[in-house]
């Protein structure tokens, strides 16, 4: 693919009412292209956005969106359409960080937990699984609808004859390791990641574009809201990433020349970025992380997990031995069977 220009193209990312999400919608508006913020609420910093951005173009428009409904899905995906003619690049982007009220160390129907022994699902991974599979489904629908002159029968080796369109995912260094404290959290990404690399060959076969990005420690309300999480941190050691520097290779990746971006994952940590290994990855940081750019590539960058891991985790872990015990997960099957 050639060099995607973001002058007055389109843009629908989900959960860009704040951090990661909030700063690509920022970014991506910075440099002409209109933006449908796709969330259930929004924080101030949002709404300033979309006020400095409500009339000329570049337009931001928001659209409330519940991601755990279809249907949301589809109407978010139809108001972009309506505002902005088509949509070149969507990013389903909302997550959660293994929250108390969907987690494996919560059973369905516990005190804490908002999942439910008939729900069916485990609301996290409907959040981060989920809903950026559907929205796939809804966003190459729509890029195919945008080519008539297609042909089905079309091979890698084909010239591409497709309008094209771009999905970037957030997925997570946690795709790359294991953690029982997040272990449904880690499912998802990993099973996300798993998916990107799935779909590589639509790229060169019908121009559009699937990869995703796998940021370490940022510094977003995940962490920053939640003190729980937020104290996994070592403020003295750990180093946070910045929202801004994950949106900056989120753009990257949007703008890169060639056919074989897609179906590939970036790690993203403090000043460093590499691309994760499908088969064999050795983990976050990839033994010696180097600081990759689209100019200077192969600058030595950060050793290991530095600028990528909170190291402050063996509250959390502490916390899941004291729950697996004896009669774990007992009191939320009371009356199975009744």
């Amino acid at each position: 693919m050639p060099p995607l220009s973001l002058f007055q193209k389109a843009a629908l990312i989900t959960g860009a009412g704040s951090g990661i999400n909030y700063c690509l919608a920022k970014l991506l508006l910075s440099k002409g292209c209109n933006v449908l913020i796709a969330d259930i609420a929004l924080r101030p910093e949002a709404h300033t956005l979309l006020d400095q951005y409500k009339s000329e173009a570049p337009r931001a428009i928001f659209h409330k969106t519940d991601v755990t409904i279809w249907s949301d899905l589809e109407a978010a995906m139809q108001a972009g359409i309506t505002a902005f003619g088509a949509l070149d690049i969507v990013v389903p982007g909302a997550g959660v960080f293994e929250p108390a009220w969907s987690t494996f160390w919560n059973p369905p129907s516990s005190p804490s937990s908002k999942d439910t022994r008939t729900s069916n699902s485990y609301a996290q991974l409907s959040i981060n699984l989920t809903h950026p599979i559907r929205l796939t489904q809804l966003a190459i629908a729509h890029f195919l609808s945008r080519s008539p002159s297609a042909d089905p029968q079309s091979t890698p080796s084909d010239p591409p004859s497709y309008v094209p369109g771009t999905i970037l995912h957030i997925s997570s260094i946690a795709a790359q390791a294991t953690a029982i404290e997040v272990s449904i959290y880690a499912a998802a990404k990993a099973g996300l990641s798993h998916f990107v690399r799935s779909l590589a060959l639509l790229e060169p076969t019908r121009s559009i574009r699937v990869a995703a990005v796998a940021p370490g420690l940022v510094k977003t309300p995940l962490f920053t809201d939640n003190p729980d999480k937020l104290s996994m941190v070592d403020e003295e050691k750990d180093i946070w990433a910045t929202p801004e520097e994950v949106a900056e290779a989120m753009v990257d990746l949007i703008g890169m020349e060639g056919d074989e971006v897609g179906g590939k994952v970036m790690e993203v940590g403090a000043g460093n970025r590499r691309w994760v290994e499908g088969v064999g990855d050795p983990g976050p940081g990839g033994g010696k992380v180097r600081k990759w750019a689209l100019a200077g590539a192969g600058e030595e960058g950060r050793a290991g997990t530095e600028g990528l891991t909170a190291t402050r985790r063996a509250a959390m872990r502490e916390e899941v031995f004291r729950k697996a015990v004896r009669g774990w997960g007992q009191e939320a099957q009371e009356g199975m069977g009744e």
